[in-house]
């Protein structure tokens, strides 16, 4: 009987892994998958970004102007936001390619992942994560990731190259001691203990990725090139991490807050959470804030002191033109768009010298869902405010053949100072945003 063919005994996921020793994630190589990646290009920059999302949108009919152009009518919602008219430019015509399927959408918002519906789906970097990576750190968090009634486990709006989720901190007295509490001596000592733990681990685990690239094929050695590459970017940011641990944190003007823990008082958590954003971008512990209001998961809440919603947010939001409920929604996208003047109105009224905090940074409103009626991605409710952009105008796409929303990224990209022409689907900047001279 003659013997069988020798199986193939190529490089085995599980078998590298386990030799490392190590809980370091191996990126996807075409001898286990189909994966790509870019690798990152170091650079500089300025200006900040607050982006946020909810995911379940607005009404769109009450949200988008009919006119175009800086003499558009405001529409309802507008309205609310008169105040900061040349602030702000709103956009229609914008989504994501190929991002379709409702809800499953929620994660792809500042990703652009496509079809995250079909089988095998990976995200991919988000627009946060992906500035933090070409940016010099030049504040103590490169990012801060943040949640309102969020899924932790589930939803965030921040990505790494790898697709990994990042949880959102939804406990502002959490985010607060991060942001300024200072520890002993004996806490800073132990934190830095821990960080060159981690730097030798990386030294150990590039040794052992320089005597694995020899078993793959080129295409995998140039994707393990770019892990490597992601490797010494962390290597760096622990060295980052353990010089700002010796330097002292900002001391707020505010009291730490008192967390939020009835998830009915939405609106309450969403505003603590702004102010929160505010006071760390005001502060220069970061450059870039997402948050994530994840009205999915919010259950029957209060809309005001005396009213409180008929279902959850999700249930309501398939209003099937109920009339009631299509009311209680217009009165709770309204409060939203309040929020956000109440945001605007802090930004500009703080700052150094004459110079707005408000005009340094780029604050980002949408959704992932145009209508979540119909579940529709097309036509994404989309709002820019300050950054240092010429606003006061409705910049309208094609609402049947939508604009790629990642254009906007790339512009905004290009606001904090990236060399860069790309980014998920774009085409390239978005056109009818002009920088201030």
């Amino acid at each position: 009987m003659m013997n069988p063919a020798p199986r193939h005994r190529g490089p085995s996921r599980r078998r590298f892994i386990r030799g490392l020793g190590v809980g370091l994630a191996l990126p996807p190589l075409a001898v286990f998958s189909q994966d790509r990646s870019s690798p990152p290009k170091e650079t500089h920059g300025r200006g900040k970004m607050l982006l946020i999302s909810n995911n379940l949108g607005v009404l769109p009919e009450s949200f988008f102007p009919s006119e175009t152009g800086p003499q558009y009518q405001a529409s309802p919602y507008l309205e609310e936001l008169q105040l900061f008219r040349e602030d702000l430019t709103v956009f229609s015509g914008l989504s994501h390619p190929a991002v379709a399927g409702g809800h499953s959408t929620e994660n792809c918002f500042l990703t652009a992942a496509k079809d995250p519906t079909g089988s095998g789906f990976r995200n991919t970097i988000s627009l946060d994560q992906f500035a933090a990576s070409r940016l010099p750190q030049s504040t103590r968090f490169p990012t801060l990731n943040l949640g309102v009634n969020i899924d932790k486990a589930n939803r965030s709006l921040s990505w790494t190259r790898d697709g990994i989720l990042l949880p959102a901190e939804d406990r502002p007295s959490k985010l607060f001691e991060k942001l300024f509490v200072q520890g002993s001596v004996e806490a800073v000592d132990r934190q830095l203990h821990r960080l060159r733990q981690r730097g030798s681990i990386l030294d150990a685990v590039a040794q052992d990725l320089r005597r694995f690239r020899t078993q793959l094929p080129r295409e995998d050695q140039t994707r393990l090139d770019q892990y490597a590459t992601s490797i010494r970017e962390l290597e760096i940011r622990l060295q980052i991490s353990g010089e700002w641990e010796t330097k002292p944190k900002p001391v707020p003007q505010k009291e730490p807050p008192v967390d939020i823990t009835d998830r009915s008082k939405f609106f309450d958590k969403f505003e603590q959470m702004l102010a929160m954003a505010v006071l760390a971008l005001e502060t220069h512990s970061t450059r870039i804030v997402t948050l994530m209001v994840d009205a999915f998961a919010t259950p029957v809440f209060e809309i005001d002191t005396e009213l409180r919603s008929l279902q959850g947010y999700h249930n309501l939001s398939h209003h099937g033109q109920v009339a009631e409920k299509v009311d209680q929604l217009r009165q709770v996208d309204l409060r939203q768009m309040r929020l956000l003047r109440t945001l605007l109105a802090d930004l500009a009224a703080r700052g150094d010298g004459n110079a707005r905090l408000l005009d340094q940074v780029m604050v980002l409103y949408g959704s992932n869902m145009g209508d979540s009626n119909t579940h529709e991605n097309t036509n994404l409710p989309i709002l820019l405010a300050g950054g240092g952009f010429q606003h006061g105008r409705h910049v309208a796409f094609d609402r049947q053949h939508n604009t790629p929303l990642a254009n906007l990224f790339v512009s905004m990209l290009q606001q904090l100072g990236l060399d860069t022409g790309q980014f998920a689907s774009s085409t390239g900047s978005l056109s009818g945003l002009d920088p201030l001279s």
